[in-house]
């Protein structure tokens, strides 16, 4: 009996030992490892991270290739000198505040006066205070018949 004893515990040695050996030995945070470690989860995020910045930065080239002024999504305050012209780019908001001007058309229409729910055409008068779209960009915009103040939003050239 004791040497049946002995030959248990000789085995079931083994068997820990054994076991012991391949959870050491193996590798964690592979891919046939069910736990998640720190450094998969840090290295799963770093490709995210990679991956982000490259959409950004193309982003950022996408949008840097139009040229133009103001093509943040900021109100800018632009002054339009009496005999200037304001020509924006299709989706140019502006917003007359001080001074007096004119819509300049183009060959499809004039301008969208949002703030009233009609359309401005050519050498309408500009009021003040009331929101503008331009829906082309077919060099429609405004021409300012005294000094005037502007708030734009869009891509705009004075001419």
């Amino acid at each position: 009996m004791n040497n049946k004893i002995k030959r248990s515990l000789v085995g079931l040695g083994a068997v820990v030992i054994l076991w012991g050996s391949t959870v050491a030995f193996s590798e964690p945070g592979s891919d046939t490892d069910p736990l998640v470690t720190l450094s998969y989860v840090n290295k799963a995020v770093e490709g995210v991270k990679v991956y982000i910045d490259e959409k950004i930065a193309a982003i950022s080239i996408i949008s840097g290739s139009t040229g133009g002024a103001n093509v943040s999504n900021e109100l800018v305050i632009v002054n339009v000198n009496k005999g200037d012209y304001l020509i924006g780019k299709a989706g140019t908001e502006l917003i007359l505040r001080g001074g007096k001007a004119k819509v300049v058309g183009g060959p499809l229409g004039g301008l969208s006066d949002v703030t009233k729910g009609d359309e401005l055409n050519h050498d309408q008068a500009v009021s003040h205070n009331h929101l503008l779209i331009i829906p082309r960009s077919d060099e429609r915009g405004i021409y300012a018949t005294e000094d005037a103040i502007f708030m734009v939003k869009g891509e705009y050239e004075i001419k």
